[in-house]
């Protein structure tokens, strides 16, 4: 009896160091994931931070750049923007930061939709003439995003995750810049005055020599869209266009949007890519992704542009191509 017992106590004794160690390791599972978590969302809304710093440089005209390199600038800044959304929403997170994940998601979305919207006004609200008051507004519209995103981040996603930090006793913390620093930027006329700080572009200021840029074939997937016609192409995972540039001038070039429009109309898919550099006389290739489905079955428009670039004429009209593809599943 006294054996048994002595056996008995022996095995509950293993039983309760077995469970006190699994719930240690879950623990130290937990606390990594929320540590990780933390780390990698900070250094997305910091990485965020910095592109508001590098877009009101731009729009204030403080880097002294033209109105062609301001809008290749926000062009490549709504790409950076929408890829930190698309990094914010694989991050994988624990059960206990869930609202915070959503919330993070929500602030890097909505300042990628002021970026983009911006960068779609601006051409017109450096241009001059009756449509300039129309945009500068609609970028001070803009602006509301940013100050929502700042009110999410500040009201949603750092209260969710000092709580639970302070529940686990960590000691990390989340970077308290603010993306809209200054608030007068929400008034239109503001704006107007400011982009008045970016300097016009004209043939005499560009460099001496010809300039001006090309496209050249485009594939899908492997296959050469022809102009006017149409392909059938396979969907698969990786698909993605090749867009061939060609540099016909007698400069280098740089900061040159490439863009792709699959579809037309509300539902229409815009991809872009930024080119920073092509040499006079130099064919590159653009790689971009498709990354939505687009629908299959039916012949679906494609449109190539490239971006003009400082002291090129845009009524040569080689800059841009319509193609057409049946995707099929």
């Amino acid at each position: 009896m006294v054996r048994r017992s002595i056996a008995f106590g022996a095995g509950l004794l293993v039983l309760i160091l077995f469970v006190l160690l699994v719930r240690g390791c879950l623990e130290s599972r937990k606390e990594s994931a929320i540590t990780d978590w933390v780390r990698d969302a900070d250094a997305l809304v910091t990485q965020s931070n910095q592109q508001s710093d590098a877009l009101f440089g731009q729009l204030a005209g403080g880097d002294g750049a033209s109105d062609v390199e301001v809008e290749n600038a926000l062009n490549g800044y709504r790409i950076q923007s929408a890829q930190l959304v698309d990094r914010a929403r694989a991050l994988d997170h624990p059960d206990e930061l869930g609202s915070a994940q959503r919330y993070l998601v929500d602030t890097l979305d909505l300042r990628s939709d002021g970026i983009a919207e911006i960068a779609d006004n601006l051409p017109n609200a450096l241009a001059g003439g009756d449509q300039q008051e129309g945009a500068a507004e609609k970028i001070a519209q803009a602006m509301q995003a940013f100050l929502a995103s700042d009110q999410i981040y500040f009201r949603r996603v750092l209260p969710a995750v000092n709580e639970v930090l302070r529940e686990e006793g960590l000691r990390q913390k989340m970077t308290t810049e603010e993306f809209l620093k200054d608030l007068d930027w929400l008034d239109p006329s503001v704006v107007a005055d400011r982009l008045g700080g970016i300097t016009g572009t004209s043939d005499e200021e560009a460099a001496p020599g010809t300039h001006g840029n090309g496209l050249g074939a485009v594939t899908l997937g492997g296959q050469t869209l022809v102009p006017g016609g149409s392909v059938s192409v396979p969907l698969t995972e990786d698909l993605a266009f090749d867009v061939q540039v060609a540099n016909q001038g007698e400069n280098t070039e740089t900061d040159i949007p490439v863009t792709v429009t699959v579809g037309s109309g509300s539902d229409a898919i815009k991809l872009e890519e930024v080119l920073d550099t092509i040499a006079a006389g130099e064919t590159k290739s653009v790689p971009i992704p498709l990354t939505e489905q687009p629908p299959t079955g039916q012949n679906v428009p494609i449109k190539v542009e490239i971006g003009t670039v400082p002291g090129e004429d845009p009524a040569v009209g080689n800059n841009e191509g319509e193609f057409g593809a049946i995707f099929t599943s």
